[in-house]
This record gives C-alpha cells, structure tokens and sequence, in this order.
C-alpha cells in the first residue's frame, strides 16, 4: 500500500556516514545526542492528468478526425457479403476509410441480433440487396461522424477496456 506523502513540507535528512562532508552546507551525524540537520524542500512532482480527461481528451480528437473524412458519393459497386461486419470489413478495404466507433459497434449487434433467427446461416446479401445494406451503413456512418458526442463516446470507451479494438486503424489521406 502506498502512503501519501506530504510533498509541501520540508524534509530532515540526517546523514549517518561518520566522516566529515566535503559539503559546507551539510552536517554530518557523528552518533551525538545533539544531531544537526539539514532543511530540503521536495517540490511537487508534475501532476498527472486524470486518466478520464485523458480519455475524453483522445475522443474529441478522434469525433473531430472522423468529420474531416468525406462519405464516399460514388458508390456502384455490389459487394456479396455473408454478415454485416464482413460487409463492414469489404467496404473499409474498397474505400480506403475506415468506419466510426460507433458504426463497428453496430454492426456487431446487428450480427448478434440474427443468431437464433430461422435465417440465421443464409446469407446476408440473400435477404437484403447489397445496395440498400451499403448505402445503411454509409447513412449511419454520417450519423456517427456528424453528430457523435465525444463526451459520450469517451463514457463508452471508459466503460469497455477493449474499446480499442472497434476504432479502425485505416488513415485515409484528407
């Protein structure tokens, strides 16, 4: 356990070293009763940044990254896909961009929401047309970059150590 330490207060340090100091300003403890010592001042070390500010801090930063990046408007390509995260994954490789937090997070409940469903092992792309599953999640995806509150955002991430996980690591040039 560690105990806090009064970082204003002066110290006294005695020296137990029975030769004389070289030092002019030090007083060496010779084993007498009548110890000398010397006064130091510990300054307080740098404070650190409370780790949620820290978080909410990189959320902000992140909320602002994901305005910059355009919804591509040209999209005419049909992409076959098995689940929506794989649609995910497709559409973050043919675009070069990554997807928000958020939209990742999504996505992986929209896949958990069929499991127990009768159509839980046909294909995705079999049940709803591949443009209208895109162009789904390109809406969303403008919903959470435009609208996004980095303060909720940095409540999630708080609230999920394995956040990380879920935020792309595609930096696209803007």
């Amino acid at each position: 356990m560690k105990r806090a330490f009064p970082w204003n207060e002066q110290v006294d340090v005695i020296s137990s070293d029975e030769s004389s100091s070289s030092n002019p300003g030090v007083e060496v403890d010779n084993g007498s009763v009548d110890k000398k010592s010397m006064d130091i001042t510990i300054d307080q070390p740098a404070r650190q940044e409370p780790f949620e500010d820290v978080v909410i801090r990189r959320a902000e930063m992140y909320q602002e990254y994901m305005k910059q990046i355009p919804i591509p408007a040209h999209r005419g390509s049909l992409i076959p896909f098995d689940t929506w995260m794989g649609l995910a994954k497709s559409i973050k490789q043919l675009y070069g961009q990554p997807l928000h937090y958020l939209t990742n997070i999504l996505v992986k409940q929209w896949d958990q929401l069929r499991i127990g469903s009768k159509d839980e092992n046909r294909s995705l792309d079999s049940i709803i047309h591949p443009s209208k599953a895109e162009a789904s999640i390109w809406l969303i995806e403008e919903v959470h970059r435009r609208t996004t509150s980095p303060h909720h955002m940095a409540k999630l991430w708080l609230s999920d150590p394995t956040h990380y996980a879920f935020v792309d690591s595609i930096f696209p040039q803007i």
